[in-house]
């Protein structure tokens, strides 16, 4: 998640990401490495702390860290560099001369703004679908969040994913900046929202990635239109086994405080420190718009049947003869790991240490390299 700029050639800046729309600045709150250590590509750099959640920047190439510029808890703008890596053969006196030049930019301020992804929307079946779009390779990837997310949930992928392909990230229809009407609620129209984003944007062939309820919605856009659909990451999907966090999703959608949402949101993470009172207020805030309850109302009638799964997404991806990849969170409390097994031989399956339901967040590069190689085909 780095993003890459070279200087003398051999010198690889690593410099502060930008992960999500407002993110304007982000702090080192620890190092991984120090001068002298060799990296290598995905490898942890340090924690970045930002207003919204902490994560791990990862090294996007291999060499040598030559110097570190940053220090531990200091705020450094998005683009600010914080580091460089390079060959052990690239002179002393190169490293210092942009290790000069970098300390330089940071206590002057005079940091170059990075872009974020460009935000569109599109209309489909009178329906107003928000989009944050990153990159302009030839091939394209499309990310959709889980029940009560967002396209923001991907800030940790989309960046990575960038430096590929055409990356967008969806709200669904009662989600994010999209509108709140979310029809009867079913799959099909979820789907059908999805497909309609795909035709307007005029895109022929996509790479779709779900989560949770995303991954569902991507099955049965999958199954509906197997020839537009390259291949399906599904990270924590519901749909598939017969076991789903029914006390969880019905908290999640009755909380009116941060107070009543706080334990519930424990649920989602295998590190509880990612649950931060910011990432509260803001899913509070999100709740209070309105037609939200009643689309949350509506979707969970979708999600459940009673206690139990009230979705078989495994069921249409029989439809989908292309390539499947799976990625679950061990310490998945929504929707537990053990429910791959319904997949049978059908997909790859990677499961991930120390990563909860929102593996996507505490545990991106594993979701990065399952759409990477899907990608490379």
């Amino acid at each position: 998640m780095t993003d890459p700029v070279s200087t003398e050639d051999a010198i690889t800046k690593v410099t502060m990401p930008k992960w999500g729309l407002s993110m304007k600045s982000g702090k080192i709150t620890a190092w991984f490495v120090a001068e002298g250590d060799e990296v290598a590509e995905g490898d942890d750099l340090a924690d970045i702390d930002t207003d919204k959640i902490t994560g791990a920047l990862e090294s996007a190439g291999a060499g040598l860290v030559r110097r570190i510029i940053a220090e531990t808890n200091e705020d450094v703008p998005v683009g600010g560099t914080i580091a460089l890596i390079a060959p052990a053969d690239v002179p002393e006196e190169l490293i210092d001369e942009a290790a000069r030049a970098a300390r330089e930019e940071l206590d002057s301020g005079a940091v170059d703004e990075v872009a974020g992804p460009v935000l569109g929307t599109v209309q489909v079946d009178g329906r107003t679908l928000s989009y944050a779009t990153l990159g302009a390779a030839e091939e394209t990837v499309l990310l959709v969040h889980g029940y009560g997310g967002d396209k923001n949930s991907w800030l940790f992928v989309q960046e990575p994913l960038s430096a590929r392909a055409t990356v967008h990230a969806i709200d669904l229809p009662g989600h994010g900046d999209s509108t709140k009407d979310v029809g009867d609620g079913s799959l099909d129209t979820l789907a059908g929202a999805l497909l309609g984003f795909l035709e307007q944007q005029g895109i022929e062939r996509v790479h779709l990635v779900g989560h949770s309820l995303g991954g569902a919605v991507v099955t049965a856009a999958a199954a509906r239109e197997p020839g537009r659909i390259a291949s399906l990451t599904l990270v924590a999907p519901a749909g598939y086994g017969d076991t789903i966090n029914a006390d969880y999703l019905r908290g999640f959608a009755s909380a009116s405080s941060r107070r009543e949402l706080k334990p519930h949101l424990l649920h989602l993470f295998a590190d509880s420190g990612q649950v931060t009172r910011q990432l509260a207020d803001d899913l509070m805030k999100f709740k209070r718009l309105d037609g939200v309850q009643q689309a949350l109302d509506r979707l969970l009638g979708t999600l459940l049947d009673g206690d139990r799964p009230g979705i078989d997404a495994a069921a249409l991806l029989q439809k989908f003869a292309g390539p499947v990849t799976v990625v679950w969170g061990r310490a998945d409390q929504v929707l537990p790991a053990a429910n791959a097994t319904a997949l049978g031989g059908r997909a790859q399956v990677t499961y991930v240490d120390h990563a909860g339901h929102m593996v996507h967040m505490e545990q991106p590069s594993a979701v990065v390299d399952a759409v990477t190689g899907a990608l490379d085909g």
